[in-house]
C-alpha cells in the first residue's frame, strides 16, 4: 500500500443474504415451510454468484440445509443424507449420457412416501457442474432421482444462454416439492419472489453491472 493513501472501505455486508447490503435480496424472502427435509449441495463457484437463487431459496424453506462443495468427503455427506430417518431424492434426470462419464445408473423409487418422510437433494451449480459433483460422489450416485415433470418456462432470463426449459434451482425446487406434495400452487408466492429478485438483477445490471 502507498504510504499516505487510505486504503478501500469494505463494503458492508448483509448478514442474513450475504450479499453487500446495497443489494442485499432479504427483502424477497417469502417463507413457506415444507413438510420435505430440503438440502442444497452448493458447488463453490455458486457461493458468490450474484445471479444465483440457491440463497433466496434457502431463505424461503424454513428448515433447508446448504452445504457448499464439489467433492465431499465421504462421512460429512452420508451425514447429511437421509438425516432423521427420511428417504433422500435427488433432484436430477437420468440422462443416458451419465453412462459414458461413469456414473451409475440410479436406483429405483421404491414405494410412494408421504412427503414428511422425504429429503429433497438439490444440486446447485451449472449443468457441466453439476454432473461433475454426481460424478465426483458416489454416494449421490447411489441415490433414486426425483425427474420433473411438465414445468413451465423458466423466468430465469438474467443468465446468458440460458434455454426456456432451463430452470434456476430455485425454480426447479419449488416446482419439485410442489410435485412431490401433490400441490401445485403452494410455492408460488416463492415463485412471485424468484420474479422480483431476477427484476432487481437486471435493473442493477442496466446501472452498471450487479455487485457480486
Amino acid at each position: 500500500m502507498i504510504r499516505g493513501m487510505n486504503p478501500m472501505p469494505r463494503r458492508q455486508m448483509c448478514a442474513t443474504c450475504l450479499r453487500p447490503a446495497a443489494t442485499c435480496i432479504c427483502r424477497w424472502a417469502a417463507p413457506v415451510a415444507s413438510p420435505v427435509d430440503i438440502l442444497i449441495l452448493q458447488h463453490p463457484m455458486e457461493v458468490a454468484n450474484a445471479k444465483g437463487s440457491a440463497r433466496l431459496l434457502h431463505l424461503c424453506l424454513p428448515g433447508s440445509r446448504m452445504a457448499v462443495g464439489e467433492r465431499f468427503e465421504e462421512g460429512a455427506l452420508d451425514a447429511l443424507l437421509g438425516a432423521h430417518g427420511r428417504q433422500p431424492l435427488l433432484l436430477y434426470p437420468d440422462t443416458p449420457g451419465d453412462r459414458s462419464l461413469g456414473i451409475a445408473p440410479p436406483p429405483a423409487c421404491g414405494d410412494t412416501l408421504a412427503p414428511a418422510r422425504l429429503q429433497l437433494v438439490v444440486l446447485d451449480a451449472t449443468w457441466r457442474k453439476s454432473r461433475k459433483m454426481l460424478y465426483l460422489n458416489p454416494a449421490l450416485q447411489a441415490l433414486p432421482r426425483l425427474p420433473l415433470r411438465g414445468t413451465p418456462p423458466s423466468h430465469y432470463l438474467i443468465r446468458k444462454a440460458h434455454a426456456p426449459d432451463q430452470l434456476s434451482t430455485l425454480e426447479a425446487t419449488c416446482y419439485a416439492l410442489a410435485q412431490l406434495e401433490g400441490d401445485a400452487q403452494r410455492y408460488d408466492r416463492v415463485l412471485a419472489a424468484f420474479d422480483g429478485f431476477v427484476a432487481q438483477q437486471q435493473g442493477q445490471a442496466a446501472r452498471g453491472g450487479a455487485a457480486s
